[in-house]
């Protein structure tokens, strides 16, 4: 008689997993910034002797993502659960929000947070002043956060509603049952489409030239108008933004395997 053994379930990555993560992340970004610098240097004119440019735009490119992205999750995740609730008025808000952002160009989002936003608040008391990077953040969180809350939204409804109807007939609140049990499967489900959202914003940040913040895009505009050679500059900005999205990516894949393991 054969006795068969139950699986091993994995347990989730804990924070030592997480930080191993982090830790690989930041050191594969400061090689490919000092390989890029290598790189860019060697190159003949006009990018050789302007490499420092572009790595200094290809840095402030990464932290506006890196920024933009947390805020916005952080932003998706409330607006996400807001737009799932049965009761309109909490409801209505979030819709409105992600309705209003969907529908307007990202292009004009930014201008208005750096050109409209500080004026506004000045006339109901609010003296805000805001530079070129915190508008540009503040715009490109509120845009990937409402891109992000629908797909949130989706997971949340992925998940079977027996799961709630459990945990409230254990006594948890609607406010536990969605914070304990429903929204860390959802998250699980959702990472996929969250990591596309992050790389895109990426890309979508050399919008930000339009308010003169010297990201990857504008730098490479300077030394083309500097140098009127465009053809060598566009292709050193679409190979720096190449490299930083295919690092990313590869780390972001990394992440999502490991949910999918902890949640097996």
């Amino acid at each position: 008689m054969t006795v068969k053994t139950p699986p091993v379930r994995q347990q989730p990555p804990g924070f030592g997993a997480l930080a191993l993560w982090l830790v690989g992340a930041v050191v594969a970004f400061v090689a490919l910034f000092l390989l890029i610098t290598l790189i860019l240097r060697r190159m003949p004119d006009p990018i050789g002797p302007r490499a420092d440019l572009f790595v200094q735009g290809a840095q402030m490119t990464l932290q506006l993502t890196l920024v933009a992205g947390l805020i916005g999750l952080i932003v998706g995740i409330i607006a996400g659960i807001q737009k799932s609730s049965s009761v309109a008025w909490v409801r209505a808000p979030a819709s409105f929000f992600i309705w209003l952002v969907r529908g307007t160009p990202l292009l004009v989002q930014i201008l208005f947070v750096y050109n409209a936003l500080p004026p506004l608040l000045q006339k109901i008391g609010i003296n805000l002043q805001l530079n070129e990077f915190w508008s540009a953040v503040i715009a490109l969180a509120l845009n990937v956060g409402a891109y992000n809350a629908e797909v949130i939204r989706a997971g949340i409804l992925a998940i079977p509603k027996g799961q709630t109807e459990a945990a409230r007939s254990l006594g948890l609140s609607s406010a536990q049952t969605m914070l304990t049990v429903v929204l860390p499967q959802a998250l699980r489900i959702v990472v996929p489409p969250l990591v596309n959202n992050l790389v895109a914003l990426l890309k979508d940040s050399s919008l930000a030239s339009s308010i003169a913040l010297l990201e990857l895009t504008l730098a490479g505009s300077r030394v083309s108008s500097e140098s009127f050679q465009p053809i060598p500059v566009l292709t050193t900005i679409a190979a720096v933004y190449l490299a930083l999205t295919t690092v990313m990516t590869f780390f972001t894949d990394q992440m999502e395997k490991r949910i999918k393991i902890a949640s097996r």
